[in-house]
């Protein structure tokens, strides 16, 4: 390796674990090191439910608006599905609930009861309004 690297060794107490990470930065201490490796993975884990859930495989474009629109609009998605999962009092899993999702996208129902009675028999559609001519 051409440049020098430090091993920085960090203790979890909560997990009763040791971590060891890699690192060219010679100035941060050894809990800023962990600090930043942990908020780095719970991104991966982010970015890892964004493709499990709403089935993003590649980004579509690959400039910085392009993938910063892609990141947002998925955050908005994730962020209302989350807060159907709360509200609703069938208790979903996330990959559940947007797989029946996904299936009702075309059915016209009250989403919150939807939410809390899914197997229920969607109501009929109003039929069209009689045109009544004058004559």
């Amino acid at each position: 390796m051409p440049h020098e690297l430090r091993l920085v060794s960090f203790y979890d107490p909560q997990q009763k674990r040791e971590f060891q990470f890699l690192t060219n930065n010679f100035r941060l201490a050894a809990k800023t090191i962990a600090a930043i490796y942990k908020d780095r993975w719970a991104v991966e884990l982010f970015f890892k439910a964004l493709k499990q859930n709403l089935k993003i495989k590649t980004f579509v474009g690959t400039s910085p608006t392009a993938v910063k629109t892609q990141v947002w609009t998925a955050l908005i998605t994730m962020l209302m599905l989350c807060l159907m999962q709360l509200k609703s009092r069938w208790g979903w899993s996330m990959s559940n609930l947007v797989a029946l999702l996904r299936m009702n996208l075309f059915t016209h129902r009250d989403l919150w009861a939807w939410l809390d009675n899914p197997f229920a028999v969607p109501p009929d559609p109003p039929g069209p309004e009689q045109v009544i001519m004058a004559f």
